[in-house]
């Protein structure tokens, strides 16, 4: 019975969790960011006092790698990086657009035909965005989009979409394909890693601390040839 701290840090919220074999048994989020600087630090020994209060042993840290925040990212894994050095334990990353998807596919309104697509917001129609099915599979990889009324037609022809996350809401306009499905108040949270981060340890899925960077928002834009930006 594994015992996981997640960390989630790649939009404005600020969040940490716990969870014992995937169950969530301690949480902490602050929505009203940015604040990881001050909150982060907090929250993460809050959680790790309550570790130890109960007689539990931190198996391992997953942490949100991005897309996201370039601040946000950096202030999140160098915390996960620094539990990790010190305890002597396994880092697990996780997609911050993979951890949307799978907070998702659990909500009981999503059509059952539904595909489900993650947005972080970038810049005026911009966003960092990938496409999956219910069980999270991916039907088209990150890309960093242009939005319009084109992007996702070839998807929208052929399913649903449900489209979610903090760069949904300037695209609503853009896209009126009656196919398209927007979901408000979506952003990712470290509760809603917590399958997602289990499946990972016993996969011994895991990242040489030492090397590891996380997947900057900014760094993709740049170097993505024109042509890949759809």
């Amino acid at each position: 019975m594994p015992c996981i701290l997640s960390i989630e840090t790649s939009t404005n919220v600020c969040s940490v969790a716990v969870a014992i074999d995937g169950k969530n048994i301690f949480e902490k989020e602050n929505i009203d960011g940015p604040s990881h600087a001050t909150l982060l630090g907090v929250f993460v020994q809050e959680a790790v006092d309550y570790i130890q209060e109960n007689g539990m042993a931190l198996d391992a840290v997953a942490v949100s790698c991005g897309p996201g925040s370039y601040t946000g990212l950096r202030i999140g894994v160098s915390e996960a990086k620094g539990l990790c050095y010190g305890l002597n334990i396994p880092l697990i990353a996780l997609n911050t657009l993979k951890i949307m998807a799978s907070k998702v596919s659990k909500n009981a309104t999503i059509d059952n035909e539904s595909l489900l697509c993650p947005m972080i917001d970038a810049r005026r129609m911009e966003v960092y965005a990938a496409i999956y099915d219910l069980n999270l599979n991916i039907v088209r990889d990150i890309q960093a989009d242009i939005v319009d009324e084109n992007t996702y037609a070839s998807f929208l022809q052929a399913s649903k979409i449900t489209f979610f996350g903090n760069g949904s809401a300037k695209c609503k306009d853009a896209i009126k394909h009656p196919n398209a499905v927007f979901l408000e108040n979506i952003y990712p949270t470290a509760s809603d890693m917590s399958s997602l981060a289990i499946t990972a340890f016993e996969n011994k899925t895991f990242e040489d601390v030492a090397y590891f960077e996380p997947f900057y928002l900014k760094e993709f834009i740049a170097t993505t040839p024109k042509n890949k930006i759809l």
